[in-house]
């Protein structure tokens, strides 16, 4: 087997996945074509689920510090924004923050860990030795061959994971397929300097003549993007002139605000795809190399990232050896479906935005007094756009009603707090019952199944500060934040026997199959 596992694509999904796999002591190499990290980036947005995401490992401090905060998103741009504030997070709100800078820190981070990210280095072939032709695990690995600034040369690599985008070498040699549909419908952009900007950190219009966002950048730039009925078509333009985005703008919002001076102008558009598989063999994928969408809430970013968290932990665990090869199986299993709806989501965003006929008119303004008069509509769409509704699917038909969502920051003690014991990536098996009236952690008798999971005995009066949590007696808990098992057993022997199967099922899922 190959000595590294080697990441194709250096933005915050490549990062972020180099990050989590250096944590866990596995050797990672991270392959990025550009030299430079692009300053032109459409992402702007880290939602809720991302800031946990990164909390989780104690990394989310600089971009807390860096980011703008909105306690808002918005569903198609419609009137009433979607309030964040009475979401289950510590972080009830969206970061904007450049791409470009979460590149930049995340990549600090993995460096730091000890990742060899090589800029400049262009992967030209991935080719599979031994094991088979189709990838298959056995005792093969994947030979790389780069063409790097000094000239070519190859790696021997467990495995690859392509994070390198639409056009994805990676998912191209290896075969996967991906599959949807071509564009509908374009928008616009630009970063530009407004000599008289609104005032907010959010301006947004929609008319019959279009739709138009506009969020203010560090530098004293602002980032204007918009749609309108011009833009319903399936053929390119071509490029897109200040001359052009000025008109466009005047005719939606009355001013062009005074732009000049542009740093980027770009169109883009609603082409969606998904791969058929995100995982075959020693291949992965994640990120935008595993699906494609309109950017519609800033959501690809964000998608990426927690596709990266998925994989992290459990392709340590293969390649360490300490999990079953039905472990990578389940990244596919869990994060499918996630690109799936991202894709349903932002396409159905995209028809409502589009929406410039009277008929379409009509159909935002009844969806938009449900949402401001249904709190309970208002709350799921928030909680889907943040990130923290997704729940994984969970094999066997007996779980607890917890299995398979995130878990909140839960208060075990005075000081400590859920999160903190997942920030080296390890495992947690919570106790809740306190039957000593003590609280600590405890590794010993969890590391014998090789998940190297720790034990952590919650004091007296500590834990459930939630009431779906109040009844849970134990809770095992992954090292990217999901529940993999909880109960509300109190006998002790009971308890702890089934504690013990869950803890061995975690890198072994056919374990937990065969007690369902």
């Amino acid at each position: 087997m190959g000595k590294n596992v080697v990441v194709v694509g250096g933005g915050p999904t490549g990062m972020w996945l180099a990050c989590e796999l250096r944590l866990a002591g596995v050797p990672t190499v991270v392959l990025e074509q550009d030299a430079d990290i692009d300053q032109h980036s459409r992402a702007l947005t880290v939602h809720p689920r991302t800031i946990e995401t990164l909390a989780l490992r104690g990394a989310h401090a600089d971009l807390l510090a860096e980011g703008g905060r909105i306690p808002s998103g918005h569903f198609a741009v419609l009137d009433d924004r979607l309030d964040f504030r009475p979401l289950d997070t510590d972080f009830p709100f969206t970061l904007t923050i450049p791409q470009a800078r979460t590149t930049e820190l995340l990549q600090a981070r993995a460096v730091a860990l000890g990742a060899d990210v090589r800029r400049g280095h262009r992967v030209t072939d991935c080719v599979v030795t031994g094991g088979g032709t189709d990838g298959a695990v056995a005792d093969g690995a994947v030979t790389v061959s780069v063409q790097g600034p000094d000239g070519t040369y190859t790696l021997e690599a467990a495995y690859v994971v392509g994070c390198d985008g639409t056009r994805s070498l990676v998912r191209e040699q290896a075969g996967i397929d991906f599959e949807g549909t071509r564009f509908t419908a374009l928008g616009a952009l630009g970063d530009v300097v407004l000599a008289d900007p609104p005032s907010g950190p959010v301006t947004s219009e929609w008319t019959t003549e279009g739709t138009l966002m506009l969020v203010p950048l560090s530098g004293g730039r602002h980032r204007i993007a918009l749609h309108s009925p011009e833009d319903l078509r399936t053929d390119w333009p071509g490029e897109l002139t200040l001359e052009e985005f000025r008109a466009r703008v005047r005719r939606i919002a009355g001013t062009d605000y005074g732009m000049h001076s542009p740093s980027w102008l770009s169109r883009y558009g609603n082409t969606s795809r998904l791969a058929r598989h995100y995982r075959r063999g020693r291949f992965l994928l994640a990120g935008d190399a595993a699906h494609q969408h309109m950017p519609m809430g800033g959501v690809g970013l964000n998608v990426g990232v927690q596709d990266a968290m998925n994989l992290g932990w459990k392709l340590a665990a293969a390649f360490h050896g300490r999990a079953a090869d039905a472990l990578l199986d389940t990244y596919h299993y869990e994060r499918h479906p996630v690109g799936a709806d991202t894709i349903e989501h932002t396409q159905a965003q995209t028809a409502l935005m589009a929406g410039f006929s009277p008929q379409g008119s009509a159909l935002r303004s009844l969806l938009g007094k449900l949402i401001a008069e249904q709190p309970q509509l208002r709350n799921a769409l928030a909680e889907r756009l943040s990130g923290l509704s997704v729940k994984y699917p969970v094999p066997g038909g007996h779980h607890h009603p917890l299995t398979g969502y995130r878990a909140p920051n839960l208060r075990l003690s005075g000081t400590e707090y859920l999160f903190d014991l997942l920030e080296d990536g390890r495992p947690v098996l919570v106790d809740f019952a306190r039957a000593d009236g003590t609280g600590g952690s405890d590794t010993g008798g969890t590391d014998s199944t090789g998940t190297g999971a720790r034990r952590y005995r919650c004091p007296r009066g500590g834990g459930q500060s939630r009431p779906a949590w109040t009844p849970v007696s134990a809770a095992l808990i992954r090292p990217d934040g999901y529940v993999a098992w909880a109960s509300d057993e109190t006998g002790p022997a009971a308890l702890s026997a089934a504690a013990g199967k869950a803890v061995a099922a975690l890198h072994h899922p056919e374990l937990e199959r065969h007690h369902a």
